[in-house]
């Protein structure tokens, strides 16, 4: 008798630890934030200008063709001064700063998402799947506590500085204005 309750209650625990792994791994890969591409930050809210025409500014700055920079021929040619193993469009060296969420498992991407995009909204603030929702973004406090960041000097200097070939002195608050966009009127 003592055999068989020792046996079923091992067999109890094991399968109360095998259900609670499950269901925390579960819950935790499903509210985990996602990044969703610069297209889709667009449909939510910030495409026009009575929403600040924020992919537009976006799209007309360095941060949107940083993927394909490293397409062009003075790239290629940096690529082989450095002795790059890859072309620069397939170098992690030069991908971790080109291009949003690059060296992150798949699972941190929705299909929307397109690495072409280069550095874009969600680089600088944070993966948006969570946050997108426009009663989210219209109040920061939600924003922050559904993960979205209010970038500074700590966000822009883990690119913009001295590891970087083509490296130029980095004065945040210079910096900061070529590529700041309007916050939509409430």
């Amino acid at each position: 008798m003592k055999k068989k309750y020792l046996k079923f209650s091992v067999f109890s625990f094991f399968l109360f630890v095998c259900l609670l792994l499950y269901f925390t791994n579960r819950s935790y890969s499903q509210s985990k934030n996602k990044y969703m591409g610069a297209d889709k930050c667009a449909k939510v809210c910030h495409k026009g200008k009575k929403k600040g025409s924020q992919l537009e500014i976006w799209k007309s700055k360095k941060h949107s063709q940083a993927y394909h920079t490293l397409g062009t021929e003075a790239a290629k040619k940096l690529g082989k001064e450095l002795n790059l193993k890859e072309e620069p469009q397939k170098s992690k060296e030069c991908l971790k700063c080109h291009v949003t969420g690059y060296g992150l498992e798949e699972s941190n991407f929705t299909k929307d998402y397109k690495m072409e995009e280069g550095v874009s909204c969600e680089s600088c603030h944070g993966p948006g799947s969570v946050y997108k929702k426009l009663s989210i973004m219209k109040d920061t406090k939600k924003f922050l506590a559904n993960g979205g960041v209010l970038p500074d000097e700590k966000v822009c200097v883990k690119c913009h500085n001295e590891e970087s070939p083509s490296y130029k002195e980095f004065v945040f608050d210079e910096k900061v204005k070529i590529i700041v966009h309007p916050k939509p009127e409430k």
